[in-house]
């Protein structure tokens, strides 16, 4: 049964920064993409970054780039976004998710229950 965690949401002001953390629970593969979608309201869900195992590879949405950084403790079965220069458009409900190995974008199947972040 996989369990995936968020924290760090909060409400910040542009320009600020903000980190996100997810616990991962539940699972025995060993190699495994993970990411951070986010929803802002109302549209859909968006990917916002992934990255695999070994942290070597990671992906990034265009609006992001540069500002947001995704890392992962495979010790600590931890995923981290760590964002910077927030924008008014950042607001969004932001999702941890899982895939059972290195799949496509449709392939995260497993998400946490989200946590919020507002940017004024």
């Amino acid at each position: 049964h996989v369990q995936l965690v968020e924290s760090g949401g909060a409400s910040v002001q542009a320009g600020g920064s903000l980190t996100l953390s997810c616990a991962v629970s539940g699972y025995t593969n060993r190699r495994y993409c993970m990411g951070w979608f986010r929803q802002m309201s109302g549209k859909e869900r968006e990917g916002v970054a992934a990255i695999y195992t070994g942290g070597g590879t990671t992906y990034y949405t265009d609006s992001v780039k540069d500002r947001f950084t995704i890392s992962r403790d495979n010790t600590k079965k931890m995923l981290y976004l760590q964002m910077n220069s927030l924008k008014t458009e950042d607001t969004a409900l932001y999702y941890c998710t899982k895939q059972e190995g290195y799949g496509d974008y449709d392939d995260f199947a497993y998400w946490g229950q989200g946590t919020q972040v507002t940017v004024s």
